[in-house]
């Protein structure tokens, strides 16, 4: 367990405690010979580490090298427990105890076409419980949740702290991007573990979750563990690890958690895009949309109410779910949010004003049979292709919609999707991905299951 401390101590106290102690300094190479010999981090090695880290002592290829020592030789829940605190108090820690309500926040790894967290935020702030979403780098798969706000016209994703904490007290939910003070050395990490191919790291992955959530000021977490070819997570037992990793570490840092393992093996939902997920989402705000991404909403929603303490029983918090589901004020407490931050809601009550694509085109099965198969992630890189535009930023108009799901049956020349498009060259580029993502079969393939595995 790490030193017992107040959660809201700030940086220079911390710096008091280190140099309180008796601590001989170990080289950076000494530290990093450990951890490639095996070696476990006591907790002030590891706060030094931190600190050398967020005080530019430590050398980028010693950086590099303690990485890649970690992909390898992983770290005990100790000390990840006491790297997810360091990291936590590296920077800003947002104190949300003048908010009454339950502060639970949702992280996903990022999936193709998942739209939940969008559903989620002003779902729970209806049920009473505040979400103080940031959007973090991590939890996207090409199309981020902040890309398919901004098509709509006047969203602003970009809030101070202060005024962060003063839309979580009046609507309860936010969507923004993260604030640089909120555990700067993770962001720092998060680049070198991009250039070092340590991505996958467990340890690294559970510190960087828990330092950005609990900074954000969350007193529980719901995490969504994607795997398949639709995440960055291949293998189904990794993907459990990372669940299990999570809500021990959470645990271990007092914090309420419980994770979903969930399957990413074909696209959430029936598009893919930015304007196309927006319109899919207020659907589900409605009460509608496609099975596959309402039940997880409602498993993910019933889970957020019951680590508030909203909803005691698996009834209770499944009705509490429907209830604000059908009667509405989930979608008036997401147009509640958006309002907030600039966006004009008129969108959200005509959809039709989404602006659309030039051209829609089928993609028409080669033969006819079963969908047996299909890789999101080439579907996302398609859409990908489609979308960006000169400047880095999405066509808002442009994506997929109607998409075949595994075990649907198709005639020969039937679209397995409908291909939403403004540019010709930019339509050949992405079908190339579009058309590999699909295989058919003579036999109905059994479907897969969307939740996995429950860990809390």
């Amino acid at each position: 367990m790490p030193p017992e401390r107040p959660i809201y101590q700030v940086l220079h106290m911390r710096k008091k405690i280190i140099s309180a102690r008796k601590f001989i300094k170990p080289s950076f190479t000494q530290l990093v010979e450990k951890k490639r010999d095996g070696g476990e981090f006591s907790d002030e090695e590891i706060r030094f580490i931190v600190d050398s880290i967020l005080d530019e002592e430590m050398p980028d290829f010693q950086q590099a090298a303690l990485t890649m020592a970690v992909f390898f030789q992983g770290m005990s829940a100790q000390e990840t427990a006491v790297f997810a605190e360091e990291m936590m108090l590296s920077g800003e820690v947002i104190d949300l105890t003048s908010i009454a309500r339950p502060k639970i926040d949702k992280y996903s790894t990022g999936g193709v076409g998942d739209k939940t967290t969008l559903v989620l935020a002003p779902l729970a702030a209806a049920c009473g419980v505040v979400m103080p979403t940031m959007n973090g780098v991590d939890e996207e798969h090409v199309i981020s949740n902040l890309d398919k706000l901004s098509s709509i016209p006047g969203f602003n994703s970009i809030l101070s702290l202060k005024e962060f904490k003063a839309q979580l007290q009046k609507v309860g939910c936010t969507f923004i991007t993260q604030d640089p003070e909120i555990a700067p050395v993770d962001t720092i990490l998060y680049k070198m573990r991009q250039l070092t191919g340590t991505i996958p790291s467990l340890p690294l992955i559970t510190g960087s979750v828990l330092s950005r959530k609990l900074a954000e000021g969350a007193e529980g977490l719901v995490i969504d563990v994607k795997w398949g070819n639709g995440s960055f997570i291949k293998d189904v037992e990794q993907a459990k690890q990372l669940a299990r990793s999570i809500t021990r570490v959470g645990r271990s840092m007092k914090r309420r958690c419980v994770a979903l393992v969930t399957d990413m093996n074909q696209p959430l939902g029936d598009t893919v895009g930015t304007s196309l997920e927006i319109k899919e989402a207020i659907q589900l705000l409605k009460g509608e949309g496609p099975d596959d991404l309402k039940e997880l909403v409602l498993k993910l929603g019933m889970e957020i109410v019951r680590l508030a303490g909203v909803a005691g029983s698996t009834l209770s918090a499944k009705q509490t779910v429907q209830r604000h589901l059908k009667d509405g004020s989930a979608l008036e407490k997401f147009k509640e949010m958006l309002e907030a931050q600039g966006a004009d809601t008129s969108y959200i009550d005509n959809p039709d004003k989404f602006p659309t694509a030039k051209h829609v085109r089928k993609l028409p099965a080669p033969k006819r049979g079963y969908v047996h198969t299909i890789n999101a992630g080439l579907i996302a890189e398609g859409v990908q292709k489609l979308a960006v535009r000169k400047n880095g930023k999405y066509d808002p108009a442009v994506g997929v919609s109607e998409i075949k799901k595994v075990g649907t049956q198709v005639k020969q020349g039937e679209p397995l999707m409908m291909i939403h498009y403004n540019d010709e060259a930019k339509m050949e580029e992405a079908l190339e991905y579009l058309k590999t993502a699909y295989r058919l079969a003579p036999k109905r393939p059994n479907p897969p299951e969307l939740i996995v595995e429950r860990v809390a």
